[in-house]
């Protein structure tokens, strides 16, 4: 009888092309590919939650994949063992059959990490930005990016999504020790969204744009006018939610 398993996943993405499996490069879901599919003695290929960019890490990340026999009590460490050491494996839990990692998520939280007094020991894990930013200004604009649907202004050029509408949840940026960060939850995100929002943020923190430029960005739905694509570095995917009745206890 087919079963099907989620896993909990978090990976340090520096060395991998992404989640997705491509050719000729590393990626995330390739590794826990050959993984699985050695362990399990049966080919497995894994459904990922979504999917993210090259250098984009995960603290909380989801896949799902089927198998026919009971997961071995010891597999979550018998695949730590297997995996390289920038992925782990949290979790594997049986779900409902008909469920899934991607399409059954009813939230994700990215969080995006900027430091501006060089250290060596971020390098690859946030983005150094040495100028001053005015946070409160940047936290003035929030609002319109909480009333605002079409996410058209910050999403990649031609990706085949059939809408760019999105719902934000939540979204704010804080202070902690030496770091600037950025939260954002929403149901959905387009391709390079937060990194280019983050960017955006950046030109009204600089003071090189006005609180009203930065909604008419927004209202423009046009990507020429927002601001750079923040490098990936900095951006985790820190958690994705679910419905608790899709577990099997």
């Amino acid at each position: 009888m087919i079963k099907r398993y989620f896993l909990e996943i978090a990976f340090d993405g520096t060395a991998y092309h992404g989640w997705q499996v491509q050719p000729n490069a590393d990626s995330v879901q390739d590794q826990i590919n050959i993984c699985l599919s050695k362990l399990l003695r049966t080919e497995i290929f894994v459904q990922g939650a979504g999917r993210t960019d090259s250098g984009v890490h995960a603290r909380q990340t989801y896949a799902h994949f089927d198998f026919e026999n009971t997961i071995p009590e010891d597999f979550v460490n018998r695949c730590n063992s297997f995996l390289p050491n920038d992925i782990q494996i949290i979790d594997c839990s049986q779900v409902e059959l008909e469920c899934h990692s991607r399409f059954d998520a009813i939230s994700r939280t990215y969080e995006y990490f900027i430091f501006n007094s060089k250290n060596p020991f971020y390098i690859n894990k946030a983005f150094y930005f040495y100028k001053k930013l005015n946070l409160e200004l940047m936290n003035q604009a929030i609002p319109f990016l909480m009333e605002c649907s079409d996410f058209t202004s910050f999403s990649k050029s031609n990706t085949q999504t059939k809408t760019n509408n999105c719902k934000i949840y939540s979204l704010g940026w804080k202070e902690k020790d030496e770091m600037l960060i950025f939260e954002i939850k929403a149901d959905r995100f387009l391709r390079n969204m937060v990194r280019s929002i983050v960017g955006t943020f950046i030109e009204l923190g600089l003071e090189k744009i006005t609180l009203s430029e930065f909604k008419q960005i927004i209202e423009s739905k046009d990507r020429t006018r927002a601001g750079f694509s923040v490098p990936a570095c900095g951006l985790y995917l820190k958690n994705v939610d679910y419905p608790q009745n899709i577990w099997i206890k």
